[in-house]
C-alpha cells in the first residue's frame, strides 16, 4: 500500500494566473493512466470561460507518465491505493476549495475513477463530474465510499464509446448499476471514439456544466 503522505507534493497547471482565480468555480482534471497533467488542460479553451480550470499530476510513476493507483488488474492493485491517492487529490482540493464558490470534477478513464470515488467519499463536496471513457470503481462495501448518501441529486455526465477496447465489460457494468442508483445521470454513447475523447463530447461537456453548475 503506497501511504498518501509519501506522495510527491502535488504538481498542478492552472488555466489562468492566480490573481485571476478567485471568486470562480473551480473544474478539476484528472487524467488517465500513464499520461500527465499536460493531456487534458487544452479542454480548458473549450469549456465554458467561467470556469478556472486545475489539471492535477497523479502521484505515481508510470512508464512515460503517471497514474493514480496500479492497474486494477494488475497484482499491486487494491482499493487501499484508490483510496489513498484520493485523499491525497482531496488534500489539495481542501487547500484550495475556500477560494471558488463550487468544484466540479472531470476524470478521463481512470481519472474518472477518481472523480468518482472522491464524491462517493465525500457526497456533499462537488457540485458535478464528468466521466469520460472512464469508470467507477468496486468499492466492496466499504464505509469510506458513503453511497448512501448520494440520493441522486448530483449531477454526473459520463460520455463512452461502447467500442471502448480499454474499459473492460466488468467495469463498465459495475459503473451502470451504480450510477443509476446514485446521481442524476447524463449519459452519451459516442461511434468511432475508441478510448478517447472528441469535439461533439467536448460541446455536450460544455452543455453540461453550464447548464448543471453555471445556471445553478
Amino acid at each position: 500500500m503506497t501511504e498518501a503522505a509519501a506522495f510527491p507534493a502535488p504538481i498542478v497547471l492552472w488555466s489562468q494566473p492566480e490573481e485571476a482565480r478567485a471568486g470562480k468555480p473551480l473544474l478539476v482534471l484528472l487524467h488517465g493512466y500513464g499520461a500527465n497533467e499536460q493531456d487534458l488542460l487544452s479542454l480548458a479553451d473549450m469549456l465554458p470561460e467561467e470556469f478556472v480550470v486545475a489539471s492535477l499530476r497523479a502521484p505515481i510513476v508510470s512508464g512515460p507518465g503517471f497514474t493514480w493507483f496500479p492497474l486494477t488488474a494488475s497484482i499491486d492493485y487494491s482499493l487501499d491505493a484508490v483510496k489513498d491517492a484520493a485523499a491525497y487529490v482531496q488534500d489539495w482540493i481542501d487547500s484550495v476549495k475556500a477560494n471558488h464558490p463550487s468544484v466540479t470534477l472531470l476524470g478521463f478513464s481512470m481519472g474518472m475513477a477518481m472523480a468518482t470515488t472522491l464524491l462517493r467519499q465525500r457526497p456533499d463536496g462537488y457540485a458535478a463530474v464528468v466521466g469520460l471513457s472512464g469508470f467507477a470503481v468496486d468499492a466492496d462495501g466499504d464505509t469510506s465510499f458513503r453511497d448512501a448518501e448520494l440520493d441522486g441529486t448530483v449531477p454526473l455526465f459520463w460520455g463512452r464509446d461502447q467500442q471502448d477496447p480499454v474499459i473492460t465489460p466488468d467495469k463498465i457494468d459495475f459503473t451502470m448499476g451504480w450510477v443509476r442508483n446514485h446521481v442524476k445521470l447524463t449519459k452519451v454513447l459516442y461511434t468511432g471514439m475508441w478510448h478517447g475523447i472528441n469535439q461533439q463530447e467536448i460541446g455536450h461537456v460544455a452543455e453540461f456544466l453550464t447548464h448543471e453548475v453555471l445556471n445553478k
